[in-house]
């Protein structure tokens, strides 16, 4: 057997992330559900389809950044571990928010929530990211912070 025929070839890669841009937030830091559902109703509330988002946060609870990682149906999104640590890795996140909406309205988890949410937590557990909270955004102000229901 040749050489050439053992030989695989290896890409050579490097990963850099791209701001696509920026919001402006009054609250520094999140210390309470109430403040972290607010900032994820500036992008979820009144979509026509589920959205889960991550928001990045320092050793301070301060958001450094904040992105989609999955866009579903009316009823349902796919969310992997992979794609929710990708981001907080790259921005080296001490934690994270979880964010989605329920374009039904009503904020209340699934059991596919809570499922997510305890498959995140022990993930993030292994990698040194905790898992802060998973917030559901409902209509008319309404949210559900899976922290608060003892799920995290």
């Amino acid at each position: 057997m040749s050489k050439e025929t053992s030989a695989k070839r290896i890409n050579v890669i490097s990963l850099k992330m791209i701001k696509e841009g920026s919001i402006l937030y009054d609250v520094r830091r999140l210390t309470t559900p109430s403040e972290a559902a607010g900032l994820g109703k500036r992008f979820l509330e009144d979509l026509d389809r589920e959205q889960v988002l991550v928001c990045c946060l320092d050793n301070k609870n301060q958001p450094v950044s904040i992105t989609i990682v999955s866009t579903g149906t009316l009823n349902s999104s796919l969310v992997h571990p992979r794609e929710v640590f990708k981001t907080a890795i790259l921005s080296n996140a001490a934690g994270i928010i979880l964010f989605h909406n329920h374009p039904s309205g009503d904020p209340e988890p699934s059991q596919e929530d809570i499922n997510i949410t305890t498959r995140i937590k022990d993930a993030g557990k292994i990698m040194g990211i905790e898992l802060l909270d998973h917030i559901i955004i409902g209509s008319d102000d309404s949210f559900c912070s899976l922290k608060e229901r003892n799920h995290i």
